[in-house]
């Protein structure tokens, strides 16, 4: 009867710190070494984001390069860049050499310049060193800036036997093989190598009769974004860089992709939040206002301005008083509309499942905006009439500025985010504090225009 293994997740606990903590304190190092070799190197790094930094770099400098280079990938970024400051630029070229060249080029660009060129130099791996400061060319939101070039490659010509003999000794250079990639004489991409049909074929046979000629690749100058977006639709865990002649630089994989769909899922929903800039909650004060002031400030222009329009009609609201009393609920409405829509458009946007005309979906939106205004104004016209004793025409008023309203910020929230979609703006600026400011003063200023309309003031 076999044994069960028991799927122990790990948790951070004060008790485990504290544990960790006292055996620095204490300069225990054999036993600081066994205790965390229990653990992966992804909890180890949690552990260290909470402690002190000196604890941080004592553990750091302790523990092997094999397993300090996949701990510093995994720490926080800014805890990863103080980690740096206090390593010599030999401790970092070391940790540097145990890495994928796309990890070590993500570390390295961290780096001041000065320090930058220092670790290159030390790299003792000459064809690691070269590989790495060719990544560095890259825009690092790029195809290029993603890619490892730690890959699998076959030429046509091989035949089975040798193309066998030559996988083995590639692989070692590889942590994880998802794909073998066949190129001709020039190294350009040429197809794809089934281990299946490797396995089976005859020694004698070339690579050129048995290959996939079919196979997905990027450029290396094609954006993160666009890669992400292949990557996801054909559900492919890494896939293939090629140059514009076609010869295949390097790979791309399923954990780099992830890391951009995070970042940029994070970027949108602080832009849809109404911040600028990618910020972070321990961030300084200065950082943070930079970050959220310019819209608080947009705001705030908005709420002048529908005070404005407000003011404007100061003397029907003393004629119509419960005019007065629905601002709010204008507001909110035409603001909650909004967001929903341009939310909808946006993650379309985002996963490429807009399509059609943009006349066909405003119209959709008009429908959709149509049916729930009629729903929520039928409530709104029992509640303002027997509740607050409004008047028959007063109730109609703010019925029908209702329904407009929100018939207006439907075709607001599903417009703007395409608009800035088409002109390369990111459209999750439509989702926040822009969509609900604009909604809020279109939306006061035809519920004043409607109401001047029916009641003649």
């Amino acid at each position: 009867m076999s044994e069960e293994i028991d799927n122990i997740q790990f948790e951070l606990t004060e008790d485990l710190i504290n544990q960790v903590e006292s055996l620095i304190r204490l300069n225990r190092d054999k036993e600081l070494q066994k205790f965390l070799s229990e653990f992966h190197y992804a909890d180890i790094a949690e552990i260290l984001d909470e402690l002190e930094l000196e604890e941080a770099v004592y553990v750091i400098k302790l523990l092997d390069s094999e397993t300090t280079a996949d701990i510093l990938m995994e720490l926080d970024e800014d805890n990863r860049e103080k980690v740096l400051r206090n390593l010599s630029t030999k401790e970092i070229a070391d940790e540097i050499g145990e890495l994928d060249t796309d990890d070590a080029a993500d570390i390295i660009s961290e780096l001041p310049e000065d320090r930058r060129q220092e670790v290159i130099s030390q790299i003792e791996d000459e064809e690691h060193k070269a590989e790495i400061t060719e990544l560095l060319k890259y825009d690092e939101n790029s195809a290029g800036g993603l890619m490892a070039k730690e890959l699998v490659k076959v030429y046509d010509t091989w035949t089975v036997a040798g193309c066998l003999r030559r996988i083995r000794g590639q692989a070692k250079e590889v942590t994880r093989v998802h794909s073998v990639y066949v190129v001709d004489k020039k190294d350009k991409l040429v197809g794809r190598l089934s281990l299946k049909d490797l396995i089976v074929a005859k020694n004698e046979q070339k690579i050129a009769d048995i290959f996939i000629s079919s196979v997905d690749w990027v450029n290396v100058h094609d954006e993160a974004e666009d890669v992400a977006r292949v990557m996801q639709k054909y559900d492919l865990e890494a896939i293939p860089v090629v140059d514009d002649e076609q010869k295949l630089l390097g790979r791309i994989t399923i954990d780099d992709i992830v890391d951009v769909m995070k970042e940029e899922a994070e970027r949108d929903y602080q832009l849809a939040a109404g911040i600028s800039q990618d910020v972070e909650a321990d961030d300084s004060i200065w950082k943070l206002t930079k970050a959220r002031l310019p819209w608080l400030l947009i705001g705030m222009f908005g709420g002048i301005g529908a005070a404005s329009i407000i003011n404007g009609f100061s003397d029907a609201m003393i004629n119509f008083p419960a005019l007065l009393m629905f601002i709010p609920l204008i507001q909110a409405t035409a603001g909650n509309v909004g967001v929903q829509s341009s939310a909808i458009v946006v993650q379309g946007l985002a996963n490429d499942t807009i399509d059609g005309r943009i006349i066909s979906r405003l119209l959709k939106e008009f429908a959709l905006g149509l049916v729930n205004g009629l729903a929520i104004a039928s409530i709104v016209l029992l509640i303002s009439h027997f509740a607050f004793q409004t008047s028959y025409l007063e109730s109609l008023t703010i019925c029908v500025a209702l329904i407009t309203v929100i018939i207006m910020a439907a075709l607001i929230g599903t417009f703007i985010p395409i608009f800035l979609d088409k002109r390369g703006i990111d459209a999750a600026v439509a989702t926040g504090p822009f969509i609900t400011t604009s909604n809020d003063v279109f939306g006061i200023f035809i519920y004043f225009l409607i109401a001047k309309f029916i009641l003649g003031f």
